[in-house]
């Protein structure tokens, strides 16, 4: 693999299928979804989904050289994914795996305006993903390793994790800074029923960048509490009802598992973050910043840049993407927040998960600009809000 590689995406693939929704208004979703009715939509987009093709790919489309490693099959989905990586660079597929025995996965991705999407999902080959499917030789060569959405693969959760430990344990041995995404599980499925607690605490220590959305680590760590905000919003909207303090919490007994970085993502209310002392930083392996000091014990919150939104599929996928390119390119914490809201913003201005990223460069302009961001008022002891950087530091650090 050539050196000019920076970072390897792994886990779960699948192709999406997104019918364009935008004549569907939100007092129509369930006429639409009423059984035996026809209902006239738009074209579908066909892209690759999930964190390699959504993070890995947009990774790429920022300027951060990536290969990718997922699974699929030997059928005409599989074929489907295949051309949709290829068409981004020849190379990028060079890590897949196709295997003739199983079927390739895929969803169906509704995503009406101003109705946050939902799926179909077949989970397929991602079912069968194990810790030998990476290819570890590959990543010995890059400085990032960022994997994706285990609680949607099967192996990954069984037996407590051992495959996603071993993962990260192999993958932490090349000396790579390794990163991990999740994903909410289906409450009545296997994955909804796994001991994420054991699980978490027996694969974090080897993850230096973990970035999952607030409402999945608090499905996975603290259900008494997901449950109560569930049934205080009446539904899984409970985002308005998250505090300052909760995250707190929350992110410290995280890095209290061993994680290096905590970005929890909050859907239209941002990206927090949160960061362990200079010397967990400093043993992040070859994406260290070169100034570990200057990340030591952060605590920021910041807010979504306006756009109008198009579609909401892949926008943590981007954001994450923005967020790790900034961390390649050694930018400071705040600058790297800025940059992960900023290109998740870029992705919702667009139906699917990819067309609406753009180039780093171009991104940059755009913040630079003066492009605006949503308020929020912070009314929690400890915080204040820098308006320079335009966004709420806690008491981490000021």
């Amino acid at each position: 693999m050539s050196e000019a590689y920076d970072a390897v995406v792994a886990g779960h693939l699948c192709l999406d299928m997104i019918p364009d929704m935008g004549g569907t208004t939100q007092d129509r979703i369930e006429q639409v979804f009423s059984p035996g009715r026809l209902s006239i939509v738009g074209a579908a987009t066909f892209c690759t989904g999930g964190p390699v093709s959504n993070t890995g790919l947009a990774l790429t489309k920022l300027g951060i050289q990536t290969q990718l490693m997922g699974k699929v099959g030997d059928d005409v989905l599989g074929q489907a994914v295949s051309g949709i990586v290829s068409s981004y660079g020849p190379h990028l597929a060079d890590g897949m795996v196709v295997d003739p025995e199983v079927n390739t996965s895929y969803t169906i991705v509704f995503s009406p305006p101003g109705v946050d999407r939902f799926f179909l999902h077949y989970p397929g080959a991602n079912d069968t993903f194990s810790a030998d499917d990476v290819r570890y030789d590959l990543v010995s060569d890059v400085r990032l390793f960022h994997f994706g959405y285990p609680p949607i693969m099967r192996l990954m959760f069984r037996n407590d994790g051992d495959q996603l430990v071993e993962v990260f344990r192999r993958a932490k041995e090349t000396g790579a800074t390794t990163s991990l995404d999740m994903a909410l599980p289906d409450p009545s499925s296997a994955a909804g029923r796994a001991d994420w607690v054991t699980i978490l605490k027996k694969t974090l220590p080897y993850v230096d960048v973990f970035l999952p959305s607030i409402e999945e680590i608090l499905y996975m760590l603290d259900r008494g509490t997901y449950d109560e905000l569930y049934r205080a919003a009446k539904g899984p909207g409970f985002l308005p009802l998250i505090t300052p303090e909760l995250l707190s919490g929350m992110s410290h007994k995280l890095i209290e598992m061993g994680v290096k970085i905590v970005a929890l993502k909050l859907g239209d209310r941002g990206l927090y973050l949160r960061t362990a002392d200079q010397s967990a930083i400093e043993a992040m392996g070859k994406a260290c910043p070169s100034d570990p000091a200057a990340w030591a014990d952060q605590e920021l919150w910041t807010t979504c840049f306006q756009v109008e939104v198009v579609g909401t599929a892949g926008s943590g996928d981007a954001t994450i993407a923005g967020f790790l390119s900034a961390l390649l390119r050694d930018l400071s914490p705040g600058e790297a927040v800025t940059a992960a809201v900023a290109v998740g913003a870029c992705n919702v201005e667009a139906s699917d998960t990819l067309s609406g990223v753009r180039p780093w460069d171009e991104t940059l302009r755009r913040v630079a600009s003066g492009w605006a961001r949503h308020r929020q008022n912070l009314d929690a002891p400890g915080w204040r809000f820098d308006e320079a950087r335009q966004l709420w530091v806690g008491q981490g650090r000021s």
